[in-house]
């Protein structure tokens, strides 16, 4: 079993990451954490990975919180909930908002970031990843970021999949299961593998309706 290492103690020798090195990571431009531009940024993701266990061994939402914060470089605020365990591999690609809610196992893949909005619920098991490789077995070895944006009021159901460079406008929602593959409309439902709209969301919609679509 992995031993909790507390963050306070890996801020040691680690070098910022240059915020042009972060932005090509967001940008779709194949890279190598292996290429000596991106090397700071290996003992970040090495960091991520020894926190992990300290983190979702919190005891409190609270606690949680602070932890998580300081891991990805923002102060979560005490508005939003999140549940352990989550998962990252890198952390510093991270932005939540305020007022939301992030269930169980959450898994966040992002070097190519990831954006959370504010008023937004994820439900358990739902994958967030920002990162992909080319088709071609011979570049494979490449990683392409691009960011996986989640807008404001959006609600993701359970063990859904948000893929590289998708936008979730504001509103939507996605059904549990789906796996994202393009951006969703603000103010629609969309379901399946892969995900498409089923419905828009009508102003002034009854909640209890929208349960029974999802």
């Amino acid at each position: 079993m992995a031993r909790a290492v507390p963050l306070s103690d890996m801020q040691h020798d680690l070098t910022p990451v240059d915020p042009a090195i972060l932005e090509r990571m967001r940008s779709g431009v194949p890279f190598k954490l292996t290429d000596p531009e991106f090397a700071a940024v290996n003992p970040w993701k090495d960091r991520a990975l020894a926190a992990m266990p300290f983190i979702n061994g919190s005891t409190n939402t609270d606690e949680f919180r602070a932890r998580l914060g300081e891991l990805i470089g923002q102060e979560i605020d005490a508005s939003t909930t999140i549940f352990p365990p989550f998962h990252t591999n890198l952390g510093i690609q991270i932005r939540i908002g305020k007022n939301t809610f992030i269930n169980h196992a959450c898994s966040c893949v992002d070097m190519g970031g990831v954006t959370i909005g504010n008023n937004v619920l994820i439900g358990p098991r739902v994958n967030l990843v920002s990162e992909n490789h080319p088709v071609e077995p011979s570049q494979r070895g490449f990683l392409i970021g691009k960011p996986v944006t989640i807008c404001d009021n959006v609600w993701i159901g359970a063990a859904a999949t948000i893929l590289p460079g998708v936008t979730v406008g504001e509103n939507a929602i996605v059904g549990a299961g789906s796996v994202v593959t393009r951006d969703v409309p603000a103010n629609t439902i969309v379901a399946g593998v892969p995900a498409r709209v089923i419905r828009k969301i009508p102003t002034g919609a009854d909640p209890t309706d929208l349960i029974d679509t999802v």
